[in-house]
């Protein structure tokens, strides 16, 4: 017999967010100032934190060998340059099963460029970003959510911020569930947090939206404390990533718990947030969602990302993941 979940219509996910190219350096170390040091390689890959989730929302759904078939329908809306960093963008998120249909394309404006150092000894990478096409984002496009309307809609910081804020209202006024991963950290106003469903966020971010220090948020009695802050400003479930240590979850109604982080061998860092946003997302928009096994289940992704090298590219596909 058919489970109710089976029933039910595909969930659409839509990502409004930045789109990069990530031209990415290898390294021994991080140069010091006015130090040259020769990289150990250079590679041009697909990248931005908007499109990062988008293809480890499609992969996560999807197996490799069935790209057009995935337990939810995937959206992308954001914008490109007519440019060769813009067609590879969009021919990377088409093959990982995103509908890029809500992707512009601008004439004038050059593609998003991220230039990331990565550190081999410790994987740790470092990351300079030019908005292009990005910054074509004005608030006057999202005067109302562009239909089909999601089940989720997913946002990060990379877009202007004035943009960001105003999809976040009309979000609202739709009775659309928004999951906010606030990358890169700044402070928010007030009605960021109204109504929010999930905030997603590392230690460093919740450090500058909660006033609480790194050494403070990473203290175990104090997390549910920082967790409150969030609570209190209007946010259901509040998600903190703390990189090796593991991952704090705490829900409005009083449930928290902690989940220890995998022990893998780190290469890359680069996307392993987005993977883990990505496969919480998935798990968001079920009928039965349950925290305790999205974070287990996205921690389990992220841990697989950061074995390989790249960003959209070491994401992996829903049947690479292991068991959680």
């Amino acid at each position: 017999m058919a489970s109710h979940e089976s029933l039910l219509p595909l969930r659409l996910i839509t990502i409004i967010g930045s789109l990069n190219a990530d031209i990415t350096t290898y390294t021994s170390r991080i140069p010091s100032g006015g130090e040259t040091l020769h990289a150990r390689s250079v590679k041009t890959g697909a990248g931005g934190k908007g499109g990062n989730q988008a293809a480890a929302c499609a992969k996560l759904s999807r197996t490799r060998n069935d790209v057009n078939n995935g337990s939810a329908d995937i959206r992308m809306i954001g914008a490109v340059g007519n440019d060769q960093h813009g067609q590879l963008l969009l021919n990377n998120l088409r093959a990982s099963g995103v509908d890029i249909s809500g992707i512009t394309i601008q004439t004038e404006i050059e593609t998003g460029v991220a230039i990331i150092l990565v550190e081999e000894s410790t994987g740790e990478n470092r990351i300079l970003l030019n908005g292009g096409a990005n910054y074509s984002l004005s608030p006057s496009l999202f005067v109302t959510i562009p239909n089909p309307k999601p089940s989720l809609l997913i946002l990060q910081l990379e877009i202007p911020l004035q943009t960001t804020l105003q999809i976040l209202k009309a979000a609202r006024e739709a009775g659309i569930e928004i999951l906010l991963n606030p990358a890169p950290a700044i402070e928010l106003p007030a009605e960021a947090y109204a109504n929010l469903r999930h905030l997603i966020l590392n230690e460093t971010e919740a450090s500058i939206l909660s006033g609480y220090s790194v050494e403070q948020i990473k203290n175990d009695s104090l997390l549910p404390i920082a967790a409150r802050v969030f609570h209190s400003r209007g946010v259901h479930n509040v998600v903190i990533t703390l990189g090796s240590q593991g991952v704090f979850y705490s829900q409005d109604a009083g449930l928290s718990g902690f989940v220890k982080a995998k022990k893998v061998e780190v290469v890359d860092t680069t996307a392993a947030g987005d993977t883990f946003v990505g496969a919480y997302a998935l798990e968001a928009v079920k009928v039965d969602f349950d925290i305790d096994v999205a974070v287990r289940k996205a921690n389990a992704a992220a841990a697989k990302t950061v074995g390989k090298r790249g960003a959209q590219v070491a994401i992996p596909w829903a049947d690479e993941v292991g068991p959680i």
